[in-house]
């Protein structure tokens, strides 16, 4: 259990240190003027969320999956997995809506400013908090 439980937190580590740079890249992108610095961060962009951010998050919850399934019935009755769940669950749409932006980028869509993305870049700070928060302190008892 204790060997899934690392491989949990390392991909963990790995969804959300692609979660953190990729706005960063919008944030650049957005202020970009030329088609050269347009052409390096739609690859750099497409790298990170395709080859680092996107299996990491599936890797998470592969290995959270595994973990839960050792006491299923229990967890469900704890508050704190629950909420949990449910910061995991926001921070996965936060992931797709990384990727339509990303989608939108490619096909030079995009409509959103450098101050825009900069607000973006601070959402997966709050689900790191809460989550690490909600796991560590187990601030609410069973249902």
């Amino acid at each position: 259990m204790l060997w899934v439980k690392a491989f949990h937190v390392i991909f963990m580590i790995t969804w959300f240190s692609g979660l953190f740079y990729l706005p960063r890249l919008f944030v650049y992108h957005a202020m970009s003027e030329d088609e050269i610095s347009h052409a390096r961060f739609k690859i750099m962009e497409r790298k990170l969320f395709y080859g680092i951010t996107t299996p990491g998050a599936i890797l998470t919850l592969f290995f959270g999956a595994w973990l839960v399934s050792y006491n299923f019935t229990g967890y469900l009755h704890q508050i704190w997995m629950l909420a949990k769940l449910g910061c995991v669950l926001l921070t996965l749409i936060y992931h797709v809506y990384l990727g339509k932006l990303l989608y939108d980028f490619k096909l030079n869509q995009n409509t959103h400013t450098h101050i825009f993305y900069r607000w973006l870049n601070e959402m997966p700070v709050l689900f790191l908090i809460c989550i690490v928060i909600l796991v560590i302190v187990k601030p609410w008892g069973t249902l």
